[in-house]
């Protein structure tokens, strides 16, 4: 009687150690899980800003192509577009009277747009930008 308990107490511990290695072995597939999917949406984020930055800087780019346009000809207006190795930029020129100009330059990096708007009141001796902003839309 005495050799059936060792027997059954044997069994049980052994059940009990492999439940508990299941356990800490779900756990652990668990966390490995959660780290490679934080993983992964840190990088998609990463990837965005790094896009967001492009446009950006492709929209000033643009708008500052324009200027120069403009400093070569004081007369100019009208629309265009530049193309960058991984984005393009369009822009427009529009006469509000007199010198003044409203610059509007839109770039697309991927998904990401940016649109930036210089507003200049003066050409003539020198360009005066009086406004140079990041705008949600035109």
């Amino acid at each position: 009687m005495n050799k059936n308990l060792k027997i059954q107490n044997l069994v049980t511990t052994g059940y009990i150690t492999l439940l508990s290695i299941l356990v800490v072995g779900a756990v652990g597939v668990a966390i490995t899980t959660s780290l490679i999917l934080l993983g992964l949406s840190s990088s998609r984020s990463s990837f965005a800003l790094e896009q967001s930055y492009q446009a950006k800087a492709f929209a000033n780019a643009c708008a500052e192509e324009v200027l120069q346009q403009i400093r070569v000809s004081t007369s100019f207006t009208g629309s265009g577009s530049i193309m960058f190795q991984h984005g393009i930029c369009e822009y427009t020129v529009t006469n509000t009277g007199g010198q003044n100009r409203t610059i509007t330059a839109s770039s697309t990096v991927g998904t990401i747009v940016k649109k930036v708007s210089v507003t200049i009141d003066t050409i003539n001796p020198q360009i005066n930008i009086t406004a140079w902003q990041e705008v949600a839309n035109f």
